[in-house]
């Protein structure tokens, strides 16, 4: 009876995949030099009269709508019997009439030529294909398996991705879904390529642009990075891992996708410590993506609408704990030390304080925001809003601090990632919600969290920083604080040989008296700004000569119109914060600094 019974599931299984739809894809370049991708895509095994295509909107890791389906051009569909017909019924959405072909193709161009870690890029010297802008899905089928033919342009000759590849198919590769497919970035070209084998994983880093990198000490150092983090969770979820780094001139930016990333980088700075630190970091801040956000990742990122922005409040714990811990794994590897790692923290406390915004919006509404805002700046922006990067990296450390505080040296922050990681990823094999990660943190500490997430996650009180670094037998304290200097709260630039406002400072005196964003400085007071570069330094020199208090008349020129304003110079608020070790710090304080800087 049993084996009866088995014979007829397996068979209802057998049946059931040989009738799934299949679907392949295949990706060539008639016209790199124009930036076009040409895409096929054949989908066979149709039941139906109607198929509808989507493209995504967006792309995970990216929080804004970028709307791929405007790159698409000579859209059309054909079947056994010749072309067929469609409808295009909202902006990413076609709709096909299949006239019973059990199979399709549908072709169609993709202009790629937006540079950046998240849209493709296509001309004649390589293709960066990122799928989710250019490969379509069928809607409500977002599980099926595709593969992807890759065919390069005549002189180009590799191909580096983490797609699986399908064995005895020249330049084929397989996706057992579309949010596989998705998270695969795709490096075509002439790309330099060499690797490295950390946690038991090869590692590939396709390098695109040249650059003056020492192979061996990429190597060397990013497999240190590896080893840090994967011994924080005690495991490393890849098989294999593919860093794709683009090099420019002036490059940066970073990625994070399931088993690579894409890293921008500026070609000739590998040979500074500055500049070389600076990549690292960036290797740090994508490679521990791994476990925080693509795998222990909170519960609105994933499954993923693609049609729709996908909203959370805790993007300050997915990136901004992933900011923090770039450093954290920087300096455990020995990259930087604990010196530099700790100056790298008061800079980044200083420029958090600094920033208006910073009173304005919670760190929680930043994460909830960041489709409309974080990606989408405006001149008001630093007035009106915070980072969840910056803000969310100083509530990891104080959470860091708290924990091992707390515990005597028994935990920190490791143990609640780790945890949840478990927990929630291999466990529960969900996302976790706010209050979960909240659960998991406190109960690593053994109390409350409240006061921190009421006060610096919901709330806008300035952090207690001297609370938390006075743990470690540290303080921080503001080396700008007896300093009074004039300020008039406006940022500038120099515009086809005009002095023009880019900015102003909520509280500052040009926001108070009526300065505004777009207007021509032509003087102050009877100093005439120069129209030349040296024109801000002038600017500048001539309100430090004056003080807090004085009243400066500021000459504009505003939508064409004379305008002579009165502005009430007041105190530079600009905090600059330095961290030093207290003398006579207790056992309690030193060990505390010792677990938390794994000295």
């Amino acid at each position: 009876m049993k084996s009866t019974f088995l014979l007829i599931f397996m068979t209802i299984i057998a049946t059931t995949l040989s009738a799934q739809e299949k679907i392949t894809f295949k990706v060539s370049f008639l016209e790199p030099m124009a930036h076009y991708a040409d895409i096929e895509m054949e989908i066979s095994g149709l039941k139906q009269d109607q198929v509808e295509l989507k493209m995504p909107v967006w792309t995970p890791g990216s929080y804004l709508i970028r709307e791929f389906a405007k790159n698409v051009e000579d859209f059309h569909v054909h079947g056994s019997g010749g072309a067929l017909s469609f409808n295009k019924v909202n902006k990413n959405t076609w709709k096909i009439n299949t006239s019973k072909n059990s199979t399709i193709k549908v072709n169609y161009r993709v202009y790629s030529f937006e540079i950046s870690v998240r849209t493709s890029f296509v001309d004649e010297s390589h293709a960066f294909l990122s799928p989710a802008g250019l490969f379509l899905y069928p809607a409500g089928k977002l599980k099926l398996p595709s593969t992807v033919t890759i065919i390069p342009y005549k002189s180009w000759s590799k191909i580096s991705t983490g797609l699986e590849k399908v064995p005895s198919k020249e330049n084929t590769y397989s996706a057992a879904d579309f949010d596989i497919l998705y998270d695969s970035p795709i490096e075509v070209g002439n790309q330099d390529i060499f690797d490295f084998t950390a946690a038991g994983i090869i590692h590939e880093v396709a390098m695109y642009g040249g650059g003056n990198y020492d192979k061996e000490v990429l190597k060397r150092d990013m497999a240190k990075i590896v080893h840090e983090q994967t011994k924080v969770f005690g495991v490393n979820p890849n098989k294999r891992y593919v860093f794709i780094v683009h090099n420019f001139n002036l490059g940066g930016g970073g990625l994070e996708h399931l088993n690579s990333t894409v890293l921008g980088a500026t070609r000739n700075a590998y040979n500074t410590e500055a500049g070389l630190l600076r990549f690292l970091g960036l290797v740090s801040h994508e490679y521990f993506h791994l476990w925080n956000v693509k795998r222990l990742r909170p519960i609105a990122l994933g499954p993923f609408n693609y049609d729709e922005e996908n909203y959370t409040t805790n993007l300050w714990i997915a990136e901004g704990f992933t900011a923090y811990y770039q450093d954290v794994f920087t300096q455990r590897a020995g990259l930087q030390s604990p010196e530099r790692f700790i100056a790298n923290l008061a800079s980044s406390i200083s420029t958090l304080e600094n920033q208006p915004g910073n009173k304005i919006q919670s760190v929680s509404d930043a994460s909830f925001d960041a489709w409309i805002k974080h990606y989408r700046p405006n001149e008001n922006s630093p007035n009106s809003t915070i980072s969840y990067y910056s803000k969310g990296s100083m509530i990891a450390l104080i959470m860091d601090l708290e924990i091992i505080h707390s515990t005597k040296g028994e935990a920190g922050l490791d143990d609640v990632m780790k945890a949840m990681y478990d927990e929630y990823y291999v466990k529960r094999q969900r996302g976790y919600t706010d209050s979960e990660f909240k659960a998991m943190a406190e109960k690593i500490a053994g109390h409350s969290f409240k006061n921190i997430y009421d006060d610096y996650v919901k709330g806008l009180k300035t952090i207690d920083y001297n609370k938390y670094f006075n743990y470690a037998g540290l303080s921080i304290k503001n080396d700008a604080n007896e300093i009074t200097e004039p300020y008039l709260g406006v940022t500038t630039a120099l515009k086809e040989g005009r002095m023009i406002i880019t900015q102003v400072a909520r509280g500052s005196g040009a926001w108070n008296d009526g300065l505004n964003v777009n207007d021509e400085i032509l003087s102050i007071d009877d100093y005439i700004i120069s129209k030349t570069t040296t024109g801000n330094k002038d600017m500048l020199k001539h309100i430090t000569g004056r003080r807090v208090g004085d009243k400066v008349k500021v000459s504009v020129v505003r939508d064409g119109q004379d305008k002579v304003i009165e502005v009430l110079l007041g105190k530079n608020p600009a905090v600059k914060y330095s961290i030093s070790a207290i003398e006579g710090a207790s056992v309690g304080q030193m060990s505390v600094r010792k677990r938390w800087l794994k000295l």
